[in-house]
């Protein structure tokens, strides 16, 4: 699954942004394209997307990336549950990555067709749980996320899950560039996640101006908000001043209600701390190309890759 890498790193798969472009875009760049499947109700839309995924996993194509797709851990007690997770196994989708509750019912099910689950996680009791159920990796989401951030500094989280976990170990929050990727396998981690910088890329789903935001905001213009959808995200304070919310808004404890005809997410743009690392838009060829060279530079060798060469021995 790992072999053809062309470097540790995943595309995260997120809400509007993920897109058949993007994630056949990641893949045909050799990373992990991680696509956002729990926000997608119509089956047809939803097979319509993995089959894309599925063709270009079987183009033949050298280096293709393996795709993941993201759901809720609940998804086996959702209305749409047992039919995605029925499209899932008709295309025998490799990598699963659930959150928001107990995988058990999702492991068992992926596990009956090959595939494997990864748990994102933001807390060590979270992925205590997680590693309790039998998943088959961990996905630490630490300070400094897009979206749904964690609040915990990857400088303590990943080695203290390193310690009581050996298996696949994917670190995000805050990375992107080839300095965070080190960092991330520095600190005991397998293979780094971007969601912002992958945002800032034409075959991203996001309306223009978020990929425009994303490019000019700093570190600084990040905010941590619960006001969209009652859980605490990172924003871009400018779009959430655009879309009327004022500072006292943004610190409510809860959601609180948008002018008529705006749409969280869509109108409100989310992004990471790793803002203050991207100045453009970049296609995602140009990107990862570019991220694999400066990672090698900085960590040579083919380390990484007998590593994950061991953690798929270990699956089988």
């Amino acid at each position: 699954m790992f072999e053809s890498l062309s470097a540790p790193l995943m595309c995260a798969p997120m809400s509007i942004a993920s897109s058949v472009d993007l994630a056949t875009a990641c893949s045909r760049a050799a990373i992990i394209a991680g696509w956002q499947g729990g926000t997608y109700t119509q089956m047809d839309e939803f097979e319509r997307y993995l089959e894309a995924l599925a063709s270009q996993a079987d183009s033949g194509q050298p280096g293709s990336g393996p795709p993941i797709v993201n759901l809720p851990a609940r998804i086996a007690t959702e209305p749409t549950g047992p039919a995605k997770l029925d499209l899932l196994e008709k295309h025998r989708v490799p990598l699963v990555l659930t959150s928001l509750g107990d995988p058990s019912a999702v492991v068992e099910r992926v596990h009956g067709w090959g595939g494997r689950v990864i748990q994102d996680v933001t807390t060590m009791r979270h992925a205590e749980k997680a590693i309790a159920v039998g998943v088959d990796g961990l996905m630490v989401t630490c300070s400094g996320a897009g979206g749904h951030t964690g609040f915990l500094t990857p400088l303590a989280f990943v080695p203290a899950v390193r310690r009581i976990w050996d298996g696949l170990l994917i670190v995000a929050g805050g990375i992107a560039d080839a300095a965070g990727m080190a960092g991330a396998l520095a600190l005991g981690g397998d293979i780094a996640c971007m969601g912002t910088r992958f945002i800032a890329t034409p075959e991203s789903g996001v309306v223009e101006g978020h990929r425009h935001h994303i490019a000019r905001a700093g570190v600084d213009g990040i905010v941590v908000s619960a006001a969209i959808n009652g859980v605490p995200a990172n924003w871009i304070r400018d779009s959430l001043a655009e879309a009327g919310l004022d500072d006292l808004t943004i610190r409510a404890p809860g959601k609180v209600d948008l002018p008529e005809g705006m749409v969280g997410w869509r109108d409100t743009f989310s992004a990471g701390q790793s803002v203050g690392l991207i100045d453009r838009i970049e296609p995602v060829a140009d990107l990862v190309a570019r991220l694999s060279a400066e990672f090698a530079a900085r960590v040579p060798g083919d380390g990484w890759r007998k590593r994950l060469a061991a953690v798929e021995a270990g699956w089988r």
